[in-house]
């Protein structure tokens, strides 16, 4: 990634390695300028500690033979997988929460029943981002109302936003896709691609350093995930002024985790769970387990800060509307928003660059509206899975414990075979709605 950053810097600024080098330090200052950047790095840091608190807990054991022993619900890789993706579709609040909390609860599993840790990262990042994009009452809903409004507003194109917000989500075939392919993925035991080489690794622990516990109990991993879905809402009512789809996203996770972790510190301890000494120990721990994780974070938008700067998707969008027939528009749009996404890293980043480019093509070509919005929707997710600078395929990797490139090799194959027949699909709604 940072290699990528100073050859995009090296093309901005003509090859001169005095004003690429001036850039790079004023690219890294603003960006740690910015607060909802500096306050997503602190969660990614602040996960660490809470995840290895609730681990030390016993929370995760005890969940484990809860669902196991008395209920029976979990019986094998199967049904714990499956689990975890209930999970990471009933918590669309926020992906990374969604992501967070599928990867706390499998985590468990994973060790009992032997599965790579590829495989429980692969359901986190397919149930997270794909479905906060359908079922759209938090920040994504907020942020495609907010570019579609604003076409709106601009005359670009006609009509009430929020109908044809509803109405692109119907086209939002990847989403759907993914999650099917997921499902049938983890319930047949479909391992394809690099998936086959995926193996349980054992996770080392030095002696001394963590917490041996007398009793097991769900309620030490239980409450504290309960109060993080409570925590989201709250947070993203207070920071949007009573509105929950204007509160600002990474102000509401970092709230929401930083709270938990206070919580976390008087439960544990008034419960006799830990001691002060050890509660310290394994918080520092896992916030220095997870620091370079943030630091990829921050590489990752420095690169998709620089590849914004060299205006590449609105180049690719320019070669495209040369000569573009209306049948072939919403299938261009999908691979060009796909395209953007994976250089980039984010999905979000991708909607604010497309959208306006590509409702002026469709009002150019008499197209479906819905449908070209819906494509750039699908591309910016489909992009997002497949890139490995994306912050969802980080957060997905680090709450599953899996290393980012192996996470990365073991999703595409699924990604790809989603993304194919989603472009067949805006493809053949081309022909039918155009």
């Amino acid at each position: 990634m940072f290699g990528g950053i100073i050859l995009g810097l090296f093309i901005l600024h003509d090859f001169s390695i005095t004003l690429s080098i001036e850039a790079l330090f004023d690219l890294f200052v603003s960006l740690l300028g910015e607060p909802w950047i500096l306050k997503t790095l602190g969660f990614a840091i602040l996960v660490g500690s809470v995840m290895t608190l609730i681990e030390q807990s016993g929370g995760i054991e005890g969940f484990v033979e809860f669902m196991q022993k008395k209920v029976g619900l979990v019986k094998s890789a199967r049904s714990a997988l499956i689990l975890s993706y209930i999970i990471g579709v009933i918590i669309f609040i926020e992906s990374s929460i969604t992501s967070l909390i599928a990867g706390a609860v499998g985590r468990g599993f994973v060790k009992e029943y032997k599965i790579p840790a590829a495989k429980l990262a692969f359901v986190c990042d397919s149930t997270s981002a794909p479905i906060s994009s359908l079922i759209v009452l938090n920040g994504w809903g907020a942020l495609l109302l907010g570019l579609i409004a604003t076409q709106i507003q601009s005359g670009v194109i006609e009509g009430d936003a929020i109908t044809i917000l509803l109405e692109s989500l119907l086209y939002n075939f990847y989403a759907m896709i993914a999650l099917i392919v997921t499902f049938i993925a983890i319930w047949f035991n479909i391992d394809i691609g690099a998936m086959k080489n995926a193996k349980f690794v054992v996770t080392q622990t030095k002696e001394g350093e963590s917490l041996k516990q007398k009793t097991k109990s769900m309620y030490f991993m239980i409450v504290p995930i309960v109060l993080m879905v409570i925590f989201v809402f709250v947070y993203l009512y207070i920071t949007g002024n009573g509105n929950l789809l204007k509160g600002s996203g990474s102000s509401a996770i970092f709230y929401t985790v930083l709270t938990t972790l206070i919580f976390m510190f008087f439960y544990y301890i008034l419960k006799k769970n830990m001691t002060y000494k050890t509660w310290g120990l394994n918080a520092f721990k896992g916030a220095v387990k997870l620091f370079p994780i943030a630091m990829i974070l921050l590489f990752s938008f420095a690169i998709g800060e620089v590849t914004s700067e060299l205006k590449t998707g609105e180049y690719l969008a320019s070669l495209a509307q040369e000569s573009l027939n209306i049948y072939l528009l919403a299938s261009v749009i999908f691979l060009l928003s796909s395209l953007i996404s994976f250089s980039t890293g984010t999905s979000w980043g991708t909607f604010s660059i497309m959208i306006p480019i590509a409702a002026s093509m469709a009002i150019a070509l008499d197209a479906n509206v819905a449908l070209v919005i819906g494509a750039v929707i699908s591309g910016g997710i489909f992009g997002d899975h497949c890139s490995p600078i994306s912050d969802t395929t980080i957060i997905s990797s680090m709450a599953s414990d899996c290393e980012v490139v192996e996470h990365v090799n073991t999703q595409l194959p699924y990604a790809l075979i989603s993304g194919a027949i989603a472009l067949l699909l805006f493809f053949i709604s081309s022909l039918l709605f155009s």
